[in-house]
């Protein structure tokens, strides 16, 4: 028997796409008081950025007051904000990291 005369085939097919979740983009925002090389670094730690990379996301970071370090489902969006602000916290540097949904 063909799957072309079964109408059950095609409810199955449209049943199963499911609605993906919610992105959110991760973005660090400028201050006065962070070294851009302690930026770079992050960028690299936590995203995983080459250094060429992390330099433009942190001269982006200085020029314009924001950068988009990328773009995650919630929960891994949250864990990489909690990673960004503990390593500043605990180098001592007031480098803010946010999420914002796409």
């Amino acid at each position: 028997m063909s799957s072309q005369n079964n109408p059950t085939t095609v409810l199955e097919s449209q049943t199963l796409k499911a609605k993906l979740p919610p992105m959110y983009q991760v973005v660090l925002l400028n201050d006065d008081y962070t070294p851009m090389e302690f930026v770079v670094i992050v960028l690299q730690k936590f995203f995983g950025k080459g250094r060429e990379q992390a330099t433009q996301i942190m001269l982006k970071v200085h020029r314009e007051g924001k950068g988009v370090c990328g773009v995650y489902p919630k929960d891994i969006a949250s864990t990489k904000v909690e990673l960004v602000c503990g390593f500043a916290k605990q180098h001592q540097h007031p480098l803010q990291c946010v999420m914002e949904e796409t």
